[in-house]
């Protein structure tokens, strides 16, 4: 996993377990190591262990090239069968569960499954609509024509230790996270991956313009999959 954290920009393709099955995630997972993506994500905003554990055995098994990072929504969600965990902390929200009472109780598993951990700055940033993450966090996405205070946000939670920035405008959001929101938060924090999801259905935004030079800037993206959904190039 150290590689695709230093590696260059790249595509992560999130497979959500409570909306996709095994064998439909084993799909997804051929079709992303067949177009160049950079690993998989899986994740939820909803609870659901045992969809978790399967889908990411799933995965496991028909791309066992690619690295495989778990995105979760809480605690019950975690499995030993990934690379990584991004351990989130929502810094753009004021929620005290998801700022530190999930990490509290994903210790005893952590403790028996010594998974690799990435201490990340999860920010929200406004993608159109009520996101699921939005209604499950009880909290606000930052102002999507605010990059400093996105940035701000980013530079905070690399001060008090974190060590990746996750900008997110919500699964299935209208609008991805803007250029001018990812290059604040690059410049903010230059040295740290930066991961950049929500809304992201092609690698049009990618190639042309003033999107494509702030991808470049994203050290990672990940891109919302749906049951099976076509995956955008990479290469």
């Amino acid at each position: 996993m150290r590689g695709l954290l230093e590696r260059r920009p790249g595509l992560l393709v999130l497979v959500d377990p409570s909306r996709t099955t095994p064998a439909q995630a084993a799909e997804v997972a051929r079709a992303a190591h067949e177009a160049g993506a950079a690993g998989i994500m899986i994740g939820s905003s909803f609870d659901g262990t045992q969809d978790t554990e399967r889908v990411a055995r799933a995965i496991r098994q028909a791309a066992s090239e690619l690295p495989l990072a778990l995105f979760p929504g809480s605690a019950l969600q975690l499995t030993a069968e990934v690379d990584l965990v991004l351990f989130l902390s929502l810094v753009s929200g004021r929620n005290a569960q998801y700022l530190i009472e999930e990490h509290v109780r994903a210790v005893p598993f952590l403790t028996r499954h010594p998974v690799a951990t990435l201490s990340t700055g999860y920010i929200l940033v406004d993608g159109g609509r009520v996101t699921s993450v939005e209604a499950v966090s009880q909290t606000r996405p930052l102002p999507a024509d605010k990059p400093e205070l996105a940035a701000a946000h980013a530079r905070a939670a690399q001060l008090i230790g974190m060590r990746a920035i996750y900008l997110d405008a919500g699964s299935g959001a209208p609008r991805p996270v803007s250029a001018d929101v990812i290059r604040a938060c690059r410049a903010a924090v230059p040295d740290l991956p930066l991961f950049v999801g929500g809304g992201i259905r092609s690698s049009a935004p990618t190639n042309n313009g003033r999107s494509g030079t702030a991808a470049r800037q994203a050290r990672i993206t990940s891109a919302d999959t749906g049951r099976g959904a076509p995956l955008p190039a990479s290469r």
